[in-house]
This record gives C-alpha cells, sequence and structure tokens, in this order.
C-alpha cells in the first residue's frame, strides 16, 4: 500500500487576468495559504511556464522549481491538455478547436498538429528536468463523431481510426519513455479514449506501450454511467495521475447522458465542486490506497453552481481528509507469535 500525496490544485480553471491568478508567484501563494501541497501546471499558460524553454534549459526548470518550492509546493504533474487535444482533430472540429492553438497556427491543421507535437515533446524534456514522472494530457479524437452508432460504422473504420491515432502519437510516446516520464491520457468524453474499453483499444495499437498510463478522473464516469470504482480494479496499475473532481447525474423524462443540447446547469449530468456530488471518494482513495497507486490527489474545480474560490477554499481540506496514512501494522500483530512448524502440525492435526 502507498499513502497519497497531496492535496494538489489544477491551476487551469483559476487563471485570470486579475490578482493573484494571473501570476505564477500570486498563484502560488494562494494555494498555499489554502493548504496545498502541490500544484499541477497547465504549459498553455505563457504566464505560468515558457514550455519550450522549459524544454531546452535545466537550469531555467531548476529556477522555477525553485521558486515553487519556496512556496512550500511541488510541480505535481504538467498538464498538455490542449496541446494533446491538437494530436488528433477530425475536420468536424477544426473551427472550434483553432481555439486552443496560437495565432500562425489557425486555419491550418497540418501546421496546427505539428506544433502541437513540438509542444509533447517540450513537455516530456520539461519534465524530465523538473525530476517528473507523469504528464497529463488528453488523447484528441478522430472517432468522436461516431460515437452513437447511427449511421453504422463501416466495418473497420474504429480499427483504421485507433491506428491512425496510436501512429501519431507513437514517436511522442517514445520520446516520453526515453525520458522517463508516464503519459497519462484523462480518460474524457468527445475523446477517442473515454473509457475502458477504449483506453485497451489504444494501448492495444501502441503494441502495448510502456508509455501509455491513464489520469484517473472519476468526473467523467458518472456522466457516462460508467462504475468508476470497478475501473480501478481493472486498471489500478495505469493510473498514475489522479483528478479529484465531483459530478452528479439526475436523469428525468425529458434528459438523461446526452444532455439535450442544454448549457451546463440544465444537464442531467454535471460537474460539482467537491463534496456537492454523489462520488464515493472515501472508497476511490482507499481502493487507490490498497493498490499503491502513486499519485498526487489534484483538486479539479469544475463546478456549475459554486464559485472557484470557495471551491478552492474547500478543496483542499476535503481532500485532505480523504488521504488515507497507509498503515505499515495490521491490528492483530499484538497476538502474533514466532512460527513453530510443530505447532502448526497439530493445529492441522498432522
Amino acid at each position: 500500500m502507498k499513502t497519497i500525496k497531496g492535496p494538489a490544485v489544477f491551476l487551469a480553471q483559476f487563471m485570470d487576468d486579475h490578482a493573484p491568478f494571473n501570476s505564477l508567484d500570486g498563484l502560488c501563494q494562494w494555494a498555499a495559504d489554502l493548504g496545498y501541497k502541490g500544484i499541477q501546471i497547465p504549459t498553455w499558460e505563457t504566464r505560468l511556464i515558457d514550455l519550450d524553454k522549459a524544454g531546452e534549459s535545466k537550469t531555467y526548470c531548476d529556477e522555477l522549481k525553485g521558486k515553487i518550492n519556496d512556496y512550500g509546493l511541488e510541480i505535481t504533474e504538467l498538464s498538455t491538455h490542449l496541446q494533446g487535444q491538437l494530436v488528433a482533430v477530425h475536420p468536424a472540429y477544426d473551427i472550434m478547436f483553432d481555439n486552443f492553438a496560437p495565432e500562425g497556427y489557425k486555419n491550418n491543421p497540418k501546421k496546427r498538429t505539428e506544433w502541437a507535437r513540438q509542444q509533447l515533446i517540450s513537455a516530456a524534456k520539461a519534465s524530465k528536468h523538473l525530476g517528473l514522472k507523469a504528464h497529463a494530457t488528453f488523447s484528441g479524437s478522430l472517432l468522436w463523431h461516431t460515437m452513437h452508432p447511427w449511421p453504422q460504422r463501416p466495418d473497420g473504420l474504429v480499427e483504421m481510426g485507433f491506428k491512425e491515432l496510436a501512429e501519431r502519437w507513437l514517436p511522442l510516446l517514445n520520446e516520453f519513455e526515453e525520458n522517463g516520464v508516464a503519459v497519462c491520457y484523462e480518460i474524457h468524453p468527445g475523446e477517442d479514449l473515454h473509457d475502458g474499453v477504449t483506453f485497451e483499444r489504444f494501448l492495444e495499437a501502441t503494441n502495448n506501450h510502456k508509455a501509455v498510463n491513464i489520469l484517473y478522473d472519476p468526473s467523467h464516469f458518472v456522466l457516462q454511467q460508467l462504475d468508476y470504482i470497478e475501473y480501478i480494479d481493472h486498471y489500478h496499475e495505469f493510473i498514475k495521475s489522479f483528478h479529484v473532481k465531483d459530478s452528479e447525474f439526475n436523469p428525468t423524462g425529458k434528459k438523461g447522458a446526452f444532455g439535450g443540447y442544454s448549457d451546463w446547469r440544465d444537464r442531467a449530468g454535471r460537474y460539482r465542486s467537491l463534496g456537492d456530488g454523489q462520488i464515493d471518494f472515501k472508497t476511490i482513495f482507499t481502493k487507490l490506497t490498497e493498490y499503491g497507486c502513486d499519485v498526487w490527489a489534484v483538486m479539479e474545480w469544475e463546478c456549475c453552481v459554486k464559485s472557484p474560490e470557495q471551491g478552492a477554499r474547500e478543496g483542499a481540506p476535503f481532500i485532505q481528509k480523504h488521504i488515507i496514512e497507509a498503515t505499515e501494522k495490521t491490528f492483530d500483530d499484538f497476538a502474533g507469535a514466532e512460527v513453530d512448524k510443530e505447532k502448526l502440525k497439530k493445529i492441522l492435526g498432522l
């Protein structure tokens, strides 16, 4: 068993143009004051990190890490969710996903994809420079528009889609493996890796590449009505990153999992602040601890009701309360005795 590290916070949703949310120093002080011990850094936020420089310079990374450590914080992982998304984009989503790319790369899918690939390569090198062992990202998607099998999918379509996705990722996975970093795909609706079956398809398509791992976020499984507890039993060996995010699913006679194109507040499945949803975190933390998952418990705030400031204030103590100090003793150790083979034989009647 292993004690989960934390609490930590993913900074992406807290970025703002106003202090303290507009600078690394401001966010570090804010997070430390709230009781967080780690931060997950969104690498597309240039106010937090220069990813290209971090990939090139160990000195820059040492200085960045030192600055963060001065606030009593550690970097849990770097995140390339947005760049990872752009590794594989179906043309139907080109216009909307162009928002994730810098000026100069929009309206040019090939150029945008190459930029995303270079960002992932920099992230692999930067993670090594920072002494990190896990990296958080999205897989991107070529098949999501066929998620519901109507019209019928032609034979071979899914296999071709995962083959292409694997081919795009394999050079990047090799880069991460060479740098000793696990690629933790957030299993997420909208991505080709959105449940257990699709994770296994991708793993097989990459020939069981050692760098392929999981960012476990149970909130996405509630919205899919997938058993998020049993998921840990199946995939615990791949879980190298952990987002602590709550959600709820309240279907009615008018709406269910697909949501009716409603805004988040009006959907049957929606994300909530920690403790306000339906997720059994007590069992999740127990399972992850029992399986010895070496992860940081990183709060991700995405609530359609509660403010991010309140969610962050409540998040640190919520996580701290759920972290289990893994025991090194069993409760009946006091009743033990030295092994006596003759006594054992007598007990067995031998």
